[in-house]
């Protein structure tokens, strides 16, 4: 099967547009595709530039390549349109119901979604980023103003995990590694029992923490799948003798792992 190339296009960072492009695309199993992030494409210069690697890849993979476009600009959005692919502006769904709700036109201004987000926001996020970086993995076991501490083994997704809490809600997220010396009890490490109402662990299929940790130390005994499956059984037991809740990581990603916990211990904080 050939593969679609798909095209996240952005007059900022492209966040947005490859978030609403790969929940979008997902959707489809028996396609493959093959994309690319261009950002900052403010100009119809570069817009021109953009359309031309779109035209590339177009005439590379023999298909129409798909475009998720999310700049403001009516004639940087014509230039990319001109590339030939599948253009899907991703605001466009939502303008016209928007300005006829608000009677007011819209602004054709790049940038302005940086106005939604006001300083206090801002900075609760930036000191919630310091938090998980310093209460990550163990660093620091002071855990008196975390939201939440992430419990599991090593390499089963704890830090990507507060690193996203941190960053899109402004969690002050902690993780805590499991070792050798805490899984040979079934009951909590004494560091954390203080903090048991803010516990949500993790667990993954051994695997692929085989797999991942294989990459990491090859070879390794702390890479042998004996060893993964010991850890994460005697892991999964703690969590049920303590009635922690518990999510497997092996095929949920980051984004649903933390609407997950958050749900799950009634943390509600706002996006950024």
């Amino acid at each position: 099967m050939g593969l679609r190339p798909v095209f996240y296009i952005s007059d900022g960072t492209g966040i947005t547009a490859e978030t609403i492009g790969h929940t979008l695309l997902t959707q489809f199993q028996e396609t493959r595709f093959v994309s690319e992030r261009i950002s900052f494409v403010d100009s119809v210069e570069r817009a021109r530039e953009a359309s031309e690697r779109i035209r590339k890849a177009a005439e590379m993979h023999g298909v129409r390549p798909v475009i998720i476009n999310s700049c403001v600009d009516n004639k940087v959005s014509a230039v990319l349109e001109e590339s030939g692919g599948l253009l899907l502006d991703v605001f466009a769904p939502f303008i016209a119901p928007l300005e006829e709700e608000f009677g007011e036109t819209r602004r054709h201004a790049v940038g302005q979604a940086h106005g939604l987000v006001d300083f206090e926001t801002y900075h609760r996020r930036i000191n919630a980023m310091n938090y998980a970086l310093t209460h990550d993995d163990g660093a620091s076991i002071d855990y008196a103003e975390a939201d939440l501490i992430l419990v599991a083994v090593s390499r089963a997704g704890k830090t990507p995990t507060c690193v996203y809490l941190a960053l899109h809600y402004g969690i002050r997220a902690a993780n805590y590694p499991l070792t050798e010396e805490d899984l040979e009890h079934d009951r909590l490490p004494p560091r954390l029992r203080p903090y048991r109402n803010k516990l949500f662990g993790l667990t993954i299929d051994p695997v692929r923490l085989q797999q991942i940790r294989q990459e990491r130390r090859p070879d390794s005994r702390y890479a042998r799948l004996e060893t993964c499956k010991r850890e994460v059984a005697a892991a999964e037991m703690m969590f049920r003798a303590e009635r922690i809740p518990t999510l497997s990581t092996t095929h949920t990603s980051i984004e649903e792992i933390s609407s997950k916990v958050l749900s799950t211990l009634g943390i509600r904080r706002e996006m950024f």
